[in-house]
């Protein structure tokens, strides 16, 4: 099959998104390729398609557990083969997954960049066949990024390693400097660049300064109909903003990373599914969430950076409707803004004493406990150390930068199995343990042939149901199958976890450059001024967002509250919309135009050009204007 067949076969769609075919096409050309495509805009396609064309498998390097799993869970339920590697997982359960990659017809291999220098990966996957790498999230290797993340600088040596020759990297967002690490970092000479503009036409942008946040934000969603979020910095306050959305007969729920997993999917799911219409959130929520209808995301606090805003205004109207992104805010949430900031960076003594506490937490010796994962309580943790609450939680942010640890949120993972012995012995077990043999055909008859070929996900109360008993016996069951060998059964996993990447180290020698801690917290503070700068700003602010992320552009989007506002003083008969066609004989940049139009102001000539492309009259390429 062609790309367009494979979209149309396993995603239903008759054709591609701008830009989407051109970057298919430069990685089945062997091209290396950067992909610059916002929030919603379909990145994954990108790499999953020109994979379906491929012979091989393609190895994917993703940041987060819950986006591989994600995109694993949607890619299975196409009918593709597809597996993910990440911590938490048990050394039989990686074995299993890596031998079904290089003998089971698997298209995708989900792994975190931690895994790429282990040992037992480095020996199986120069047994696969590669057609494809692919590095999602690839903003994370650039120092100059928002969410740096050093072990995807081991990426490079990777592929060099296994001398894979096709490689695409994507992102949604990235200014020049982190375009240019990207390219560096990765090694991709003689690279394709594609990127689609950051800006949005049905993307309506606003920023309003009041003392009642809470009455704005209800006459918001009162005004503008349809699916919402709500973002708020705490935990405790995406409770308090439910709850008064409830009170004001509202449908609401919170949603934030202390909740468990199985809570956290129930909340996501109701939402998707339209049971709930507004989701007041933490950033936790909303990553790998592909919800076409969002009409309004609203921030009631204010982000750490425009980066991290876009990507969170940018889950609104992806289905290229209408759809508003508003921030609320307070003077002092400016103030917070800047102190959130410098107690985000900790010292370099707060980060050994935290890094020596979590090794006291589990008794750990020196040298030890590489790729083990422990469940993970932040309040028992803090309250055993006695560790202040905002420090440390930074602290071990920054040991998950350095590498050394990876932090993960509890997501609900289901009890799974897979049969370690062959049918033929399978069957003589059966005739050997009886009062088992139930169970096992029970277990076939569920599952079938899936469970000799991999990992079934299973519900321990479905099979009880069938067997007439309870899910305890049924696990107590699975766990004598497991002991004897007989299967692999991994029970549901619903908590936080830590996992060490590094053997635990000694906190004297722990490899943190203080001068680089100091050059992250200059960073951070830059970044807080530009969200300070954009909330404060009269210029249009998809321009704000086009000039931050280096898109050269000359027209205002006409849609957000600044241009709005302009558009009110300007009357539609003294617009020169002729007098613009008239200097279009040559095509001309911005600049030029107001040269020869200079009895009129820029705001003027703006709302004439884009009249003038609405009705198709003409077109904009590269910051020049000419006729169609």
């Amino acid at each position: 099959m062609d790309s367009l067949e494979v979209l149309k076969k396993y995603w239903g769609y008759d054709s591609f998104r701008p830009l989407q075919e051109d970057i298919i096409d430069a990685v089945l050309e062997g091209t290396n390729t950067l992909a610059l495509l916002p929030t919603g805009g379909g990145k994954s396609v990108c790499f999953q398609v020109p994979t379906m064309v491929l012979d091989g498998i393609c190895i994917v390097v993703s940041p987060l557990i819950s986006l591989m799993k994600d995109q694993v869970d949607q890619l299975q339920h196409k009918g593709i083969k597809s597996a993910a590697i990440y911590s938490g997982m048990t050394r039989r359960e990686i074995d299993i997954t890596l031998d079904n990659c290089i003998y089971g017809g698997y298209k995708f291999l989900y792994v975190s960049p931690e895994r790429l220098k282990t040992e037992i990966f480095l020996e199986r996957v120069q047994q696969m066949k590669i057609c494809l790498l692919a590095v999602d999230e690839a903003h994370c290797i650039s120092q100059w990024g928002y969410d740096f993340r050093p072990p995807y600088l081991e990426i490079a040596a990777f592929k060099n390693q296994i001398q894979v020759h096709r490689i695409i990297a994507l992102t949604a967002t990235a200014t020049k400097e982190v375009k240019n690490d990207i390219l560096e970092k990765l090694q991709m000479s003689e690279s394709k660049v594609f990127q689609k503009s950051f800006a949005r036409s049905n993307l309506s942008y606003s920023v309003f300064k009041l003392e009642n946040k809470q009455q704005k934000m209800l006459e918001i969603l009162e005004n503008v109909k349809g699916t919402s979020v709500i973002y708020v910095r705490s935990r405790k306050r995406t409770k308090e903003i439910a709850d008064f959305l409830r009170r004001n007969r509202l449908s609401a729920d919170f949603y934030h990373a202390g909740l468990s997993a199985r809570e956290r999917a129930e909340k996501q799911s109701s939402w998707i599914n339209n049971q709930t219409r507004v989701m007041v959130a933490t950033n936790a929520f909303g990553m790998g969430i592909d919800k076409p209808d969002v009409r309004t995301v609203i921030h009631m606090d204010l982000p750490d950076s425009l980066e991290a805003y876009y990507q969170e205004a940018g889950r609104a109207g992806r289905d290229e409707r209408k759809a508003y992104a508003v921030t609320l805010f307070h003077p002092q949430d400016v103030d917070e803004l800047r102190d959130r900031v410098e107690r985000s960076i900790v010292s370099l003594d707060q980060i050994k004493r935290t890094y020596q506490a979590l090794a006291n937490f589990y008794k750990m010796a020196i040298g030890s406990h590489q790729f083990s994962s422990f469940p993970f309580n932040y309040e028992q943790f803090i309250n055993n150390f006695n560790l202040p609450v905002v420090e440390t939680y930074s602290a071990l942010k920054k040991l998950s930068d350095e590498g050394l640890i990876q932090m993960t949120e509890g997501f609900y993972e289901h009890s799974k199995i897979t049969f370690l012995l062959d049918k033929s012995e399978t069957y003589k077990f059966q005739v050997s343990n009886p009062k088992l043999d139930p169970l096992i055909k029970t277990l076939l008859r569920l599952y079938g042939g899936e469970v000799f070929a991999g990992y079934a996900k299973i519900k321990e109360r479905d099979i009880g149901s069938l067997l007439k008993t309870d899910k305890v016996q049924v696990r107590k069951w699975l766990k004598f199958l497991n002991d004897n060998e007989v299967i692999d059964y991994q029970p549901a996993l619903d908590s936080a976890t830590v996992t060490f990447l590094t053997p635990r180290e000694d906190p004297e020698r722990l490899s943190i450059d203080a001068k680089q801690i100091e050059w992250r917290r200059n960073l951070a503070k830059d970044k807080a001024r530009s969200v300070i700068d954009y909330i404060y700003s009269v210029e249009c602010r998809t321009q704000i967002f086009q000039k931050y992320f280096d898109e050269d552009t000359s027209l205002t989007c006409g849609v957000c509250d600044n241009d709005l506002e302009k558009k009110k003083k300007l009357k539609v008969s003294d617009l020169p919309v002729e007098k613009v066609e008239e200097v279009l004989e040559a095509p001309r940049n911005l600049t030029e135009i107001r040269a020869l139009m200079s009895d009129y102001t820029q705001d003027q000539i703006i709302e004439a050009l884009r009249i003038l492309i609405e009705d198709r009259r003409i077109e904009e390429q590269e910051g020049r204007f000419s006729l169609l």
